[in-house]
């Protein structure tokens, strides 16, 4: 072995020993953002009707079911930035509001085709807020949908280790001609 390449090893496993310390993993502040959630009971609530208007209960459960919207709010908290987040709640307060103007009553309180024509008209909308907030959460629905527990494992072909492997199997010599 090399000399210089043993030196260099241990000199990266003296730093590495020297920094360790002073990460600390266990941040105060990192759990204090982990438990302030962005959205309130109501609006994760609505959050819970528009997914499962999205993706209804059929013969298999709904996206509400597979709790997905707890999966939307997760992603947008972790992987969007902060922009995205007020745009969600903007979208689900503009989808409030809309639902009392055209039919008089909350989102959760319509029927389904009367939800649907309420999505549908926020995706057609003029306003890019709306639009954005539309493809938002229709994306992460579907997202948490096919990648949940219950769709991979009852209804699609997954497989955690895909093939088998035979380690010991006699291999024919072919001949080269």
């Amino acid at each position: 072995m090399n000399r210089r390449v043993v030196i260099r090893n241990m000199a990266l496993a003296v730093t590495g020993l020297v920094l360790l310390p002073g990460c600390d993993l266990s941040s105060k502040e990192a759990a204090a953002q982990e438990l302030q959630p962005y959205l309130s009971s109501d609006q994760e609530g609505l959050l819970a009707h528009v997914v499962d208007t999205i993706i209804p209960a059929t013969d298999t459960p709904g996206a509400k079911d597979l709790n997905v919207h707890l999966f939307v709010q997760k992603m947008v908290a972790d992987c969007y930035e902060k922009e995205a987040q007020l745009n969600l709640v903007k979208g689900l307060e503009a989808l409030k509001v809309k639902s009392k103007k055209k039919h008089g009553k909350a989102f959760e309180a319509c029927t389904t085709d009367q939800r649907i024509g309420l999505l549908q008209g926020m995706q057609q909308s003029d306003e890019a807020s709306e639009n954005e907030f539309y493809k938002l959460v229709k994306e992460l629905t579907v997202r948490g949908y096919m990648n949940s527990e219950y769709v991979m494992m009852n209804l699609t072909d997954y497989q955690a280790v895909p093939g088998h492997y035979y380690g010991c199997v006699p291999v024919e010599q072919k001949i080269l001609s």
